[in-house]
C-alpha cells in the first residue's frame, strides 16, 4: 500500500485516447470521472482537471475522416469541439452537485509573470469556492510557430501541478503503467511500479505517440514527470478506464507507476523561470559565467551579444546554460553590453539598475543553484 493520506491538492489529466469513443467523447466515461472526482471532493481534496478531447470532439461533430494534421483544421476542430466538451463536463458534474469552470491556457500565459500570478489567484479562488477547474490548451489560437503552444497536455498538466503547488499529478492514459519496453510489441514486457529518478534507461523505455488524435505519448509523460519533480510533486501513471481508479489510488492501492521525487523542491519563482519560454538570449563571456556560478550578479561588462527583442522582466537564456529574468530590456542591454557598471546610469539614466541579472533570478539548466538558501541540485532539468 502507498501512503497518500497527506494529498490535499491534486491535478488529474485525462488523455484523448482515454476520453474518446467512436470519434467523439465517451459521455458515460465523463460521468464516471465526475463521480470519482466528487468522491475525492467529499474527502476535502482539491482537484484540478486537465482534459484533452476538444479537437477529437470537433472532428466527430464535423464528421471529418482520417488524421487531422493541418494546423488551421486542428484549430477549427478545437473551436467547434471545446464548447461541446465543456457541455459534457458541466452536465456530468451537475449531477454530482458540483460546479465546474473552463480555463483555456496558452504557454504565453504561464511565461508572463503577471498573467501567471493572475491565473494562480483565479484558480485558488475557484478551489476555495469548491469549484472544479477544468483546464485545456486553447488549441484554436495556440501554435508552436508563435511560441504559444505547450505541445501536449501532459506538459500542461505538469506545469499546472507545479504552478499550483499540487501534491500529486495523476496521468490517466490508455496503458496501465510504465513498462521496461513497449508492451504492445513485447509480450514479456514488465511493469515498473516505482521510479525515483528519470534515468537514461527510463527514458529509453518511454514509447512514442499512440492515438492519431493525440499529440503525446509515453515520452511526453516522462517529460511531464521531470517538470513535476522540480515542484516536489509525486506523479502516478495509470489506466484511466480502471474501475474507480482515482479513489483507489488515493486510498493507497498500488495502481500504475508511482514517480517519487527525491530532489529538493525548487522555490516557486525559480520554477516559473525554469519552465517559461525564453524570449531571447544574452550571450556572456567565460568570466561572467564563472561569476554567475559563484552566486554573483550578471554585470553588463560580461555581455558579448544580445539576441531577440524583449522587455525588462522577461525570461531569457544566458548562453545555453541558464534561464534568467533580465533587469533591462533588449535595447538597453545592447547599449550597455561590454560597459563598466559605473557607466550604466550615465548611459541609461539614474533610475536604471547597474546589473543585468541578479543571482536569485537565475536557474542553471544543469541543476546547480545560485540561491545560497537552496540546497544544491544535481539532476539536470529538461
Amino acid at each position: 500500500m502507498r501512503d497518500l493520506s497527506s494529498i490535499k491538492r491534486l491535478v488529474v489529466k485525462i488523455g484523448t485516447a482515454t476520453l474518446s469513443k467512436n470519434g467523439g467523447v465517451d459521455t458515460d466515461y465523463v460521468q464516471n470521472i465526475a463521480h470519482q472526482v466528487a468522491q475525492l471532493h467529499q474527502q476535502d481534496r482539491q482537484v484540478l482537471l486537465v482534459t484533452s478531447g476538444a479537437i477529437g470532439m470537433g472532428v466527430g461533430a464535423l464528421k471529418l475522416k482520417g488524421p487531422i494534421t493541418e494546423l488551421p483544421l486542428r484549430q477549427a476542430c478545437a473551436a467547434v469541439g471545446q464548447p461541446l466538451l465543456m457541455h459534457e463536463y458541466h452536465q456530468a458534474f451537475s449531477k454530482e452537485g458540483l460546479s465546474v469552470s473552463q480555463v483555456l491556457l496558452t504557454a504565453e500565459v504561464l511565461s508572463k509573470r503577471k498573467s501567471y500570478l493572475n491565473l494562480r489567484r483565479a484558480l485558488e479562488t475557484l478551489l476555495n469556492l469548491g469549484v472544479i477547474p477544468i483546464l485545456n490548451e486553447n488549441d484554436s489560437i495556440s501554435t508552436a510557430e508563435i511560441g504559444t503552444a505547450f505541445g501536449d497536455n501532459d506538459r500542461l498538466s505538469a506545469l499546472v501541478a507545479s504552478k499550483m503547488d499540487a501534491d500529486l499529478l495523476i496521468l490517466l492514459t490508455d496503458i496501465d503503467a510504465l513498462y521496461d519496453k513497449n508492451p504492445r510489441e513485447h509480450p514479456d514486457a514488465k511493469p515498473i511500479r516505482l521510479v525515483e529518478e528519470i534515468t537514461d534507461e527510463i527514458t529509453r523505455a518511454a514509447g512514442k505517440k499512440g492515438s492519431p488524435l493525440s499529440t503525446g505519448g509515453m515520452k511526453t509523460k516522462i517529460d511531464a514527470v521531470r517538470i513535476a519533480f522540480t515542484a516536489g510533486c509525486r506523479v502516478i501513471l495509470a489506466h484511466g478506464r480502471r474501475e474507480n481508479v482515482l479513489p483507489r489510488i488515493l486510498a493507497g492501492e498500488e495502481i500504475g507507476t508511482l514517480f517519487l521525487p527525491k530532489s529538493h523542491k525548487l522555490p516557486n519563482r525559480k520554477r516559473w523561470i525554469l519552465h517559461s519560454r525564453p524570449e531571447g538570449t544574452i550571450y556572456i563571456d567565460a568570466g561572467a559565467m564563472a561569476a554567475l556560478r559563484k552566486n554573483k550578479s550578471l554585470l553588463p561588462k560580461g555581455i558579448t551579444a544580445i539576441e531577440g527583442t524583449f522587455d525588462a522582466g522577461a525570461v531569457v537564456m544566458i548562453n545555453q546554460e541558464a534561464k534568467a529574468v533580465t533587469s533591462l530590456n533588449s535595447a538597453e542591454l545592447q547599449q550597455v553590453a561590454g560597459k563598466h557598471s559605473s557607466q550604466i546610469r550615465k548611459i541609461l539614466g539614474p533610475e536604471h539598475r547597474d546589473v543585468a541579472v541578479v543571482p536569485e533570478d537565475i536557474v542553471f539548466l544543469d541543476g546547480s543553484q545560485t540561491d545560497k538558501n537552496t540546497p544544491k541540485q544535481t539532476r539536470k532539468f529538461p
